[in-house]
């Protein structure tokens, strides 16, 4: 309290000056010379200490192998495919793999000719099945033709309706199953669709 008082008795004793007394005109109620600033508790900064280049170099190389590393192992994921519960094979039938194996069957040289005979028989028939498809293809087409140059020497606008292709010829309309039922009086709205569903490969 007695430091106060002193530097109270010490402002008194302090002769105003032109600047204080013009400053001190400008308002109308008392005013003080002195300004008190808050109490800022800080500590000094923290000395950075100096870290060896080699080692810097060193931290930035692990750094990067690690990485490297992340990115193969992405990359050899994303190769495989989302395993599927029902092709996996049960592990009963992979124990008794042995006893379900079936032993070699001797197949005598009269079968084996037989059956490579049989298989000559079946490609001499598909062969000439498929020749008389060809002519018969080719008869068509030969028939087809000549019937449409007679017609253009009867009449050009007769062969022009005839050339057109007919689409109401082979009607045919499918509607397949949806997930939900159909609302009535549905309006879909108008904009873009954003599929961001997963996918998996």
């Amino acid at each position: 309290m007695s430091m106060f008082s002193a530097i109270l008795r010490a402002a008194t004793n302090l002769q105003p000056t032109k600047t204080s007394l013009a400053w001190r005109a400008l308002h109308t109620g008392p005013t003080s010379n002195f300004r008190f600033t808050p109490i800022l508790c800080a500590e000094p900064l923290k000395k950075k200490k100096k870290i060896d280049p080699q080692i810097l170099k060193q931290r930035e190389e692990r750094k990067r192998k690690r990485l490297e590393k992340q990115i193969r192992r992405l990359e050899k994921n994303a190769r495989q495919l989302k395993p599927v519960e029902e092709l996996e094979v049960p592990m009963e039938l992979i124990d008794e793999q042995k006893q379900r194996k079936r032993t070699g069957v001797k197949v005598s040289p009269e079968v084996l000719e037989s059956r490579v005979l049989l298989e000559k028989q079946w490609a001499k028939y598909r062969m000439e099945q498929k020749l008389q498809d060809y002519q018969l293809i080719d008869r068509v087409l030969a028939a087809q033709t000549k019937a449409l140059n007679e017609l253009r020497l009867e009449s050009e606008e007769l062969y022009q309706k005839a050339v057109q292709v007919d689409a109401g010829l082979v009607p045919f309309k499918a509607v397949g199953p949806v997930a939900t039922p159909p609302i009535e009086g549905y309006e879909m709205p108008d904009g873009e669709y954003l599929d961001v569903s997963k996918k998996f490969e």
